[in-house]
């Protein structure tokens, strides 16, 4: 099965992408195609695989951002249509994409899932620099989620004021731009000295969890291609 969409993926375009504003973002649609969205969906890999990842404290003030995380290496224990995802996730198709709206070639990818629960939030912040940018899918649908408990990633407008070591509130920016997550859609942004982005405290009922996919589009430092390398190797 192939998984990506090659006409949707053409459709974001280098020029759209880093034309918008605040900083380079596009929030497109079935750039997975459906049939394999879905396959992936009813897949998703179950919580007690996850790490608890609660209550730890960030840097310069800001809020955790709690969550279980599973980090992706070759011997995860998901279902096959993930290791075959991903593996076109690494092909030339979706890196020739990445390539041409970051204007590189120099990055690597990483892959995690993150799941949260009600109450959970991710506060401003904007990416650590070894980051070139996310790709974030959201596998929840209309019939797990209702749009009024959250889990929109919030595109954040500070109007230049605020420096990257600080915590300022959702209600401090100047703009926001809400991101659409139900029905196969995608987030995906560049990293800037601006690029602030948080999700809001959910609100879904207990039991029920924010589950998405994320691509991390790396710089090629020295010291993280070794520490990448380093752990796909103890991985196997």
């Amino acid at each position: 099965m192939s998984f990506l969409d090659k006409n949707n993926l053409q459709a974001l375009t280098p020029a759209d992408f880093n034309a918008a504003r605040p900083f380079p973002w596009a929030n497109p649609h079935a750039v997975i195609g459906d049939a394999a969205f879905h396959r992936l969906r009813n897949h998703l890999p179950g919580v007690e695989q996850f790490a608890r990842r609660y209550n730890i404290r960030r840097r310069y003030g800001q809020m955790p951002h709690d969550r279980y995380t599973l980090e992706y290496h070759a011997k995860c224990k998901v279902h096959p249509c993930w290791h075959e995802f991903i593996a076109e996730l690494r092909s030339s198709v979706y890196s020739e994409w990445i390539a041409a709206l970051f204007n590189t070639r120099r990055f690597f990818l990483t892959f995690h899932w993150h799941y949260a629960t009600r109450g959970c939030q991710v506060s401003p912040h904007c990416d650590n620099p070894r980051k070139l940018g996310s790709h974030i899918f959201y596998f929840n649908s209309a019939e797990d989620w209702r749009e009024d408990w959250g889990g929109q990633t919030l595109i954040l407008d500070d109007a230049g004021r605020f420096p990257r070591e600080s915590a300022p509130d959702f209600e401090d920016f100047a703009g926001e731009s809400s991101s659409r997550t139900l029905g196969n859609y995608s987030l995906l942004f560049g990293r800037r000295g601006n690029s602030w982005h948080g999700v809001r405290p959910l609100k879904c009922p207990e039991g029920e969890m924010r589950k998405v996919f994320i691509v991390v589009i790396n710089r090629p430092t020295l010291k993280a291609h070794a520490k990448h390398w380093l752990a796909r190797w103890k991985m196997g």
